[in-house]
């Protein structure tokens, strides 16, 4: 592969080159963890053989030893991301369900959580379609914002969909709600689902209709300068037998967005096939509700705080820090679900 990069005119399809320079850079780094590991254990063992000659050998020990088990911790996690699928970039919707004002301000959470969780993570992300609902949300918290009841993200590093697959489901929220006059308990879901980013090669299996596509244009509800704003460069496409949808409004053309949504609807439909040909198929012929009875995890901030995973067990109660993106015990311990 180095060879093959070392080429003049391996630049000349910068996308192809991109990936191969990416999984060239991945197998690098893996290999270089196992010379380093190496090199720290024959290092620990000439410790070991120092100790009770000197008695702040102990400590450097324990410490070296610590970050050692660490490192070969995470590196225990990409073993168990072995799937087809599992090193690709993702694609993530956060929806709103049961709940009203309350759900889509679930999303808003959801989103921050997420989204904190990159940048811990350094993981680059882009939205790529927010819908608004046409109303503000009444709430003092909210400033008056209208609520959000969807958000699109594309996720752009390598294991993205592996890590993150097992967050698909429904989330639910418990809390004494900030649009209730009476300051009353209510509950509330939203649904996450996350796809993996497919190759053209494999979505080139994928041939849709013009007359199963239901594609409506708007104007752009976020960031971009006038031409986005005052022209209906926003695209959401509907694929009528499936009812799988997408949108997208970050790009500055309708052109443009037509295309990248036309993307993420064939990587969709695509993961949809996919999973119809595993032991989910009977599961997946019913569309999931994020409604009560579906929910994988449950976000519980009144009369107790309590987040809990309803199919690991994992459950944390330090609510700001999950907000915060402190969700690495959730999604190690989702890497165990076989999926």
């Amino acid at each position: 592969m180095e060879i093959e990069t070392a080429r003049p005119d391996f630049w000349g399809m910068p996308e192809v080159a991109g990936k191969i320079a990416q999984e060239l850079a991945d197998l690098k780094n893996a290999v270089e963890f196992w010379y380093k590991a190496e090199k720290e254990i024959i290092d620990l063992q000439e410790l070991i053989n120092m100790e009770g000659k000197d008695e702040n050998i102990e400590k450097e020990l324990e410490e070296k030893i610590e970050t050692l088990e660490k490192e070969l911790r995470k590196e225990e996690l990409l073993v168990l991301l072995s799937g087809k699928y599992d090193k690709k970039h993702a694609l993530m919707t956060i929806s709103s369900g049961q709940g009203g004002h309350d759900a889509e301000d679930f999303v808003r959470m959801l989103f921050r959580m997420y989204s904190n969780y990159f940048e811990k993570k350094r993981w680059k992300y882009q939205v790529l379609h927010e819908h608004f609902s046409e109303e503000p949300d009444g709430s003092d918290e909210a400033g008056g914002e209208r609520g959000l009841r969807s958000i699109a993200l594309e996720v752009e590093t390598s294991f993205a969909f592996g890590y993150l697959k097992n967050e698909s489901g429904v989330h639910r929220l418990v809390r004494v709600s900030p649009f209730d006059a009476k300051k009353l308990r209510h509950t509330s879901f939203a649904l996450v689902e996350v796809v993996p980013e497919v190759e053209d090669v494999e979505m080139s299996e994928i041939e849709l209709d013009e007359k199963d596509l239901k594609i409506e244009f708007s104007r752009s509800s976020g960031a971009g300068g006038q031409n986005v704003n005052k022209r209906e460069t926003a695209v959401r496409i509907v694929h009528l037998p499936t009812g799988v949808s997408v949108s997208c409004q970050n790009e500055r053309s309708q052109a443009q967005n037509r295309e990248k949504a036309m993307h993420l609807l064939k990587a969709k439909i695509f993961n949809y096939l996919q999973q119809q040909k595993t032991k989910e198929k009977e599961f997946l012929k019913k569309r999931i509700e994020p409604s009560w009875g579906n929910q994988i995890r449950n976000y519980v901030l009144h009369p107790y705080k309590l987040v809990k995973d309803l199919r690991t067990g994992v459950e944390k109660t330090q609510i700001e820090s999950i907000w915060e993106g402190d969700i690495d015990d959730f999604i190690e311990a989702g890497l165990s679900i076989k999926s």
